[in-house]
This record gives structure tokens, C-alpha cells and sequence, in this order.
């Protein structure tokens, strides 16, 4: 999963420090999300995305090789 956590950080002129803070963990989480090495709960996604006052998809989404296929639609 991919994010723009430091992105929205900007915006918003939060060091990693604010927002662990804010939503109630370490800076080091943060970071941690930010290498794409932590994937959030979703509480967690919603706090953040709550922060930033965006849509969870405008911080957090997916790569290609991690989206699922759609099933072929039928026809009606």
C-alpha cells in the first residue's frame, strides 16, 4: 500500500512527531507508514484521513500488483 502521508504533512505543516501525537502513536509508526513498511488499521487510516480532513483514498491506496480483479460484468 502506498500513501502520501508526508504530502498531507506538508499541507498541513505537521512534523511526523503532530500527527503521532494527534492519532496516538509513536513518531516511529509514522515513519514507519511513510517507507510503506507499516500499513494502518483502518481506524488508524480513518484518524489519519479525519486529520487531514480528506477521504481515506486521498491518503491511502494501492498498487497495481495489489489490486484485485474485478469480476467480468454479465450481461443483463
Amino acid at each position: 500500500m502506498k500513501n502520501k502521508l508526508k504530502v498531507q504533512r506538508a499541507i498541513k505543516d505537521m512534523t511526523q512527531a503532530d500527527l503521532a501525537k494527534a492519532i496516538g502513536v509513536s513518531r516511529q509508526t509514522i515513519n514507519a507508514m511513510e517507507k510503506g513498511k507499516y500499513v494502518p488499521s483502518t481506524l488508524l487510516a480513518l484518524k489519519i484521513a479525519w486529520i487531514f480532513e480528506v477521504s481515506v483514498e486521498e491518503v491511502f491506496f494501492l498498487e497495481d500488483e495489489e489490486k484485485p480483479i474485478r469480476p467480468p460484468e454479465e450481461n443483463c
